[in-house]
């Protein structure tokens, strides 16, 4: 297949060479002229993934509507920030049925939604969709290292075509309808990592960091199933093993970015020394706000918000946490 794939960073590249392996055509387009033209002078993509090589199937297109001319599959991976400014560039560019895709993590900073909300007012229903998520650093994908992933869409024909495109002996894909419940467990896990760093910067050890984990996911359950998700989904690979994914390796830009609060450094400091994208910050805003709106606890949220907006310290948000007053593990449901 002739595939596109949008967005040059670390974790387009990582799909790119996943698909590039499974012998398909590559066209990998990113918004900066200067450093596609490097990443095609080095066949590599040096500032990122700086140890593996393109194959000859991945070539790089500085025009978009080259890079998507003739294409089966667009897959998109920018930042939740740019998703809707690029695909309001693809509509009159695209001719159906190329299908799209996207392995962007986040919400849509100024109306909270999910991204399939933004594809289907974008897009409108003549491109079938499907959003790709789970535990994956696009590192060890890039290295081939085994990752699986879960592709999922409204319709269950495009989710098992796209498994078919990606899957390999070490990339498995597995299927479901539950759009919902994938995105907001890519979501929301990005503002947990950032509160499990926190705490390990702040030296508080294994015993809180599990403990952490465990009642973060509790409040993910409580948003997803609130909003429409399922609850399979986020105890699956793109809920709870995300979860644990980014909350316990250093190869998260969030969980990072928490160990540097945690230390007491600055935010734009970490930020730069990272020098990639932070998806829980604007995430963060994005989930207080719907736990706000729709009366949901997530206390563990609350704080990171209050950390990275109203300039709590992490001790403080951390004691706030400890002086809630005890209740039960399990949420009871409402009485009828």
């Amino acid at each position: 297949m002739q595939i596109a794939v949008l967005g040059a960073g670390s974790w387009g590249t990582a799909l790119a060479l996943v698909l590039a392996r499974n012998n398909h055509t590559i066209r990998l387009w990113g918004h900066n002229p200067e450093r596609l033209e490097r990443i095609r002078a080095e066949r590599c993509n040096t500032p990122y993934l700086p140890d593996v090589p393109f194959p000859t199937n991945l070539t790089t297109e500085p025009d978009l509507s080259q890079a998507i001319r003739g294409c089966s599959l667009v897959v998109v991976a920018v930042p939740s920030h740019a998703f809707r400014e690029l695909l309001e560039q693809l509509p009159r560019r695209l001719k159906a049925p190329c299908g799209i895709a996207w392995a962007t993590k986040g919400l849509e900073l100024d109306t909270g939604l999910p991204l399939h909300h933004v594809v289907k007012s974008v897009m409108g229903n003549s491109f079938p969709a499907a959003i790709l998520s789970g535990p994956t650093f696009a590192g060890e994908v890039a290295r081939g290292q085994p990752t699986a992933i879960t592709v999922a869409s409204e319709s269950e024909t495009f989710a098992t075509e796209l498994v078919s495109i990606f899957h390999n002996p070490k990339f498995r894909a597995y299927t479901t309808t539950d759009v919902v419940g994938v995105e907001l467990g890519g979501a929301v896990k990005n503002v947990l990592a950032i509160a499990a760093g926190v705490a390990d910067g702040l030296g508080y050890g294994a015993n809180a960091r599990a403990a952490l984990i465990t009642r973060g996911l509790a409040e993910l359950m409580r948003l997803g199933l609130t909003l429409g998700g399922r609850p399979e989904t986020l105890m699956g690979l793109s809920g709870v093993g995300d979860l644990i994914l980014t909350c316990t390796d250093n190869q998260s830009r969030n969980r990072r970015f928490g160990l540097g609060l945690g230390k007491g450094l600055a935010a734009e400091a970490i930020a730069a020394e990272i020098g990639q994208e932070i998806e829980g910050i604007p995430t963060a805003k994005i989930v207080h706000e719907l736990s706000l709106r729709h009366r949901i606890e997530m206390p563990i949220t609350e704080q990171v918000y209050r950390i990275l907006y109203e300039g709590l310290s992490p001790h403080e948000a951390v004691s706030n946490l400890l002086d809630r007053e005890p209740k039960p593990e399990i949420d009871r449901p409402d009485p009828p």
